[in-house]
């Protein structure tokens, strides 16, 4: 391996080089505010995010011709305030590779490269945006920071970390809402309060899952802890205020918000809405199918159970006899009947909810019901009666309505920041007085605007973003140095943000160009191969059954099974979030066992095999032409003439495996610019 470290270290040298040039040291402290104690309400009104959207038109500028949409006008302007200059155009091969990762999750294949670069036309990159916003990968891209800010998971974590049968469900819902261009109040509506506005409708149905998603604890020795109303419906709380309105509502629940102008009351409010939310699996089966799985499975169960009890008995063999029966049974088990793990409301099972004196449960308070929160509402809003037969689907109004000023802002934010790797509003959770202030605030309101008077469409926003100059900027601007001075996080857009891929980009990108991406949508997620000392970390090994058929292996990541006790290892290391709460940005770090997961690891390591088969099969044994494919297919340009000197010599002395296995480590494949 003493070949492939030094190829691997003398080809990386370079870009790590360029990135520290690029992007600068920023000060440890930097952004550090010291703690404020709000005290006066009506003041903390005043703060920006609370006042209406105010749609300011694009102003004028320097250089009117360098904008292609109206965000340009707002990002030149001030640009031009600040005396700086936008960099030049990217080149054909980093714009399609941009594009091509932003809206679909994939690269580019050679040839999409390559007849983008030889297109004349003038509308030649507006095509290609078209196309990509058509393709059914669109929606697995766009369906991933959703996931990520409602803390999608198929199973409820803490120590039993019992499955959630058929969630995946709502993972096919949220990518053919994105396909669809469903509008977005629309879905956010559907998630809120689909079984209230339709109940008999599967969609809006599996819509609600969304109320699921967040971790139970069910602990068999205290019946009041496993089922606890309180640790339910304060996570369903603190989920709606941070992903939809961008608050940390949940900041409320033991007393008046620090920062923020919600009163300790407005929480228990907020909550009232879901007082009435029970679970409610909705078995997609008839009567007979269902009896029949019951009888089924009640006999094999039942063995189960006698296996189970004499193997705390057996030693030695007879043990070792025994366990394997057990895996066998359970293996002859039924899979469960096609489900929908959605909520319903139960009157007769509503909780009375009270304002909690310090957040104990058992301190109750004044008792209150539905209400939105003061600072958005005007004061003679009335509460709800705690009865009201459809809460939900007021609270949904309540959050789609266009006066209401975070919604719009706080989604076009978190659009923004999927494409340019930072929001307008750097805290995409956090548009309180404690988060950032937008870096764009007439930007900011302008698109918000935009999107409710286009009926809340999400793609026309994403085709504007990318058809604008400032996302077709380079990553290399020739005045980086004065402009870093005076912006050191590149908040104005001087230049492109160059970004690592996300932990799923990588895997996908690796299996596609390794030739063995599994392009199948929907359905059931997959359990891949991992270690046998990972599932020895799980309360029942037999939780991780992985898929029979070895295909499934190879589809994208999103459709890989997001279990909260177990995550694959190579997703980890590259930032995959926990799953335990909401993630409204992917880190994106660099530490050591990166580049160990990405030399030493398994799938690393399989798919670089088969990259190498590919490579054979595409361009003989020829050096020269194995290097030239190699780089088209995994970097999406050719080889500079150095890293062709330095690959041809490797292959020489080398396999081909390995050599495929150092591109998989370069800056070029992991990195958008």
């Amino acid at each position: 391996m003493a070949g492939l470290a030094a190829l691997f270290w003398t080809m990386r040298a370079v870009s790590a080089a360029e990135a520290v040039t690029e992007n600068g040291l920023r000060p440890v402290l930097e952004g550090i505010q010291p703690v404020r104690v709000s005290t006066d309400l009506k003041k903390e009104q005043t703060h920006w995010a609370f006042q209406p959207v105010k749609r300011t038109e694009p102003p004028a500028v320097s250089d009117p011709k360098w904008s292609k949409t109206p965000l340009d006008l707002f990002i030149l302007a001030t640009l031009d305030a600040h005396g700086l200059h936008p960099a030049p155009s990217a080149s054909a091969a980093d714009l399609i590779r941009r594009v091509c990762f932003d809206l679909t999750g994939l690269p580019p294949s050679p040839e999409e490269i390559k007849a983008f670069a030889e297109d004349r036309s003038p509308r030649a990159y507006e095509s290609l945006v078209d196309r990509l916003l058509d393709r059914p990968s669109f929606g697995e891209r766009s369906a991933q920071p959703w996931l990520d800010l409602v803390r999608y998971a198929e199973s409820e974590g803490f120590e039993y970390d019992r499955p959630l049968p058929d969630a995946w469900r709502y993972r096919d819902y949220v990518i053919n809402a994105f396909n669809r261009d469903k509008p977005f109040n629309r879905f956010l509506t559907e998630q809120i309060a689909g079984d209230e506005i339709s109940p008999n409708n599967p969609e809006t149905q599996t819509a609600t899952v969304f109320h699921r998603l967040g971790p139970v604890r069910r602990n068999a020795g205290n019946p009041e802890i496993a089922l606890s109303r309180n640790e339910i419906l304060t996570e369903r709380t603190d989920v709606i205020g941070a992903a939809v309105l961008g608050l940390t509502v949940g900041c409320a629940r033991c007393h008046d918000h620090k920062f923020d102008p919600i009163p300790q009351r407005d929480y228990y409010q907020l909550q009232a809405y879901l007082a009435g939310t029970q679970e409610y699996d909705l078995l997609l089966v008839s009567t007979e199918e269902e009896r029949a799985w019951k009888e089924r499975s009640r006999v094999i169960t039942g063995e189960l159970k006698r296996l189970r009890h004499a193997v705390e008995k057996a030693e030695g063999a007879e043990r070792q006899t025994l366990e394997k029966q057990i895996e066998e049974q359970e293996g002859m088990l039924p899979p469960s009947p096609a489900t929908i793990p959605g909520i319903r409301n139960v009157p007769e099972q509503r909780t009375e909810i009270h304002v909690l004196k310090r957040g104990v449960w058992e301190n109750k308070g004044e008792r209150v019901g539905p209400r939105p929160l003061s600072a958005l509402v005007q004061n003679a809003f009335p509460e709800l009666p705690a009865d009201s037969p459809k809460p939900r689907t007021e609270l949904a109004r309540w959050l789609t309505d266009p006066n209401n000023p975070l919604t719009p802002r706080v989604v076009v934010n978190r659009i923004w920041q999927q494409h340019f790797g930072l929001g307008l509003v750097k805290t995409a959770n956090d548009f309180g007085a404690n988060g950032d202030r937008p870096s764009h605030p007439e930007l900011l309101d302008w698109m918000a605007s935009e999107l409710v008077s286009n009926g809340w469409k999400l793609k026309p926003l994403h085709r504007m973003i990318v058809l604008s100059s400032a996302y077709q900027q380079s990553s290399r601007s020739p005045t980086a140095g004065v402009a870093m001075a005076l912006d050191p996080e590149n908040r104005w857009l001087w230049q492109f943000n160059r970004r690592r891929l996300s932990a799923e980009e990588i895997r996908d990108a690796m299996l596609a160009v390794s030739g063995r991406l599994n392009l199948k949508q929907g359905g059931a997620s997959v359990m891949v191969p991992v270690d046998k000392e990972l599932l020895e970390q799980l309360y029942k090994p037999s939780q991780w059954q992985v898929a029979r058929d070895t295909a499934e292996y190879d589809r994208r990541s999103i459709y890989m099974i997001a279990k909260r006790n177990l995550r694959v290892p190579f997703m980890e290391v590259f930032d995959a979030p926990a799953l335990l709460t909401t993630c409204p940005a992917r880190e994106s770090s660099t530490h050591a066992p990166q580049a160990l997961e990405l030399l030493n690891g398994r799938l690393s390591n399989d798919l670089a095999r088969e990259f190498a088969g590919r490579l054979r099969h595409d361009a003989g044994l020829d050096p020269q032409r194995m290097v030239e494919r190699a780089f088209w297919l995994g970097l999406g340009r050719p080889p500079t003439i150095d890293e062709r000197r330095l690959s041809i010599d490797f292959l020489r002395n080398r396999s081909p495996k390995e050599f495929a296995l150092a591109l998989f480590n370069l800056n070029a494949f992991l990195y958008v610019q």
